[in-house]
């Protein structure tokens, strides 16, 4: 049989072949070393004139041609006999495989939360049955994450539209409409533009994060948080909100624009969750062989069984305020998957007069720190 027909047959047909030739192959062995020399013995026969007393054996003894026509038959009987030995241990090692795949199956077509829990004797297919429902535990839990992502994004999409779509409808039913009405309405519908175009940047800058680092650049991060605090000035100011930086050399590699994403989003968050009169305080430092960012914060005081909370996707700090369109709840959760990018880790704590302070810890090579 040529190896490309054996491949087409099925694992059962193919293990018991396998065992029918193991114990064929057997046989042939013992025949060989145990029979074949049976055909050397010959009947014994008298020598000379033996005393009275002893007595001499006689017999017909053990033909070649007797040996070799019980051999054949012996052997024939055996090519059923392996097969069928052979047919009944393949099944016996492949039944829990069978479960397995009808289990994935069943999984597969959508019902996620079923588990193949083979139970013992533990082996190395309950093993790989351990696995596989570790595995399917993960991608439950991934999916749900995917669809709860996904309504909150339509939702957070669908608010803006549907404001804006109000917005027109209610200017073009005015029959007395002015210029100056009109205006109003388009200043009010670019403003909802500008949300939706902020939001759509923040998944986009989610969704890079959370892709992973494409390319690992040497930089300083004191150089990217001058950037970015330069451009956050303006708007801290009219926050009320005194931005302060304390700029130490920190080199790292990663990517930049990522670096940046979490730079900014931190900063924003630290403006955005804040007070008239606080302040947000911005320090990047070498420590060992990492480079270290932390964001310090004044501002409401958070609970610290919320902070973990704020890491996820569309988790607002003041769900309250959420008419004031001034945060998408994407923050944190894009400075996680930065984070978890470049293989980096971050430390959350809740100040006890308010607000947060949060430090990102970046490995001078992160390419050489993943597990």
């Amino acid at each position: 049989m040529t190896p490309r027909r054996l491949a087409g047959r099925s694992l059962q047909t193919r293990l018991a072949l396998a065992y029918a030739a193991g114990v064929y192959a057997a046989g042939v062995v013992v025949l060989v070393f145990v029979a074949v020399p049976l055909a050397g013995v010959q009947a014994t026969v008298s020598q000379g004139h033996p005393p009275p007393d002893v007595t001499t054996g006689t017999g017909s003894g053990i033909g070649l041609p007797q040996l070799l026509t019980g051999s054949a038959v012996a052997l024939t009987l055996l090519i059923p006999v392996s097969l069928a030995l052979g047919w009944f241990v393949a099944g016996r090692f492949l039944r829990p495989l069978r479960a397995i795949t009808a289990t994935a199956r069943i999984i597969s077509a959508g019902n996620l939360h079923r588990r193949l829990d083979l139970g013992e004797p533990t082996d190395e297919l309950t093993e790989l049955g351990h696995t596989l429902d570790d595995l399917f535990a993960r991608l439950h839990a991934s999916f749900d994450a995917q669809r709860h992502f996904v309504a909150n994004a339509s939702h957070e999409l669908l608010t803006p539209l549907a404001g804006l779509r109000t917005l027109l409808e209610v200017a073009l039913a005015d029959p007395g409409a002015d210029v100056a009405t009109l205006r109003s309405a388009c200043e009010e519908a670019l403003v909802l533009g500008e949300h939706q175009e902020r939001l759509v940047q923040a998944l986009l800058a989610l969704a890079t994060g959370e892709r992973g680092v494409t390319r690992w650049d040497t930089l300083d991060l004191a150089r990217i948080v001058e950037g970015v605090l330069g451009s956050r000035r303006e708007r801290a100011a009219e926050a009320g909100v005194d931005l302060t930086g304390h700029l130490g050399p920190a080199a790292t590699r990663g990517d930049p624009r990522l670096i940046e994403s979490l730079v900014a989003n931190l900063v924003d968050n630290a403006i955005r969750h804040n007070h008239a009169d606080g302040h947000v305080s911005v320090t990047t430092r070498t420590c060992g062989a990492r480079a270290a960012l932390t964001v310090t914060n004044s501002g409401p005081v958070v609970s610290a069984d919320q902070i973990q909370r704020l890491f996820q996707p569309f988790q607002r700090l003041a769900p309250e305020r959420h008419g004031r369109h001034d945060g998408h709840g994407l923050g944190l959760a894009i400075v996680d998957a930065v984070t978890r990018a470049h293989h980096a880790t971050v430390t959350t704590g809740a100040r006890p007069e308010g607000g947060l302070s949060v430090t990102v810890r970046f490995a001078h090579d992160p390419r050489r720190s993943r597990p």
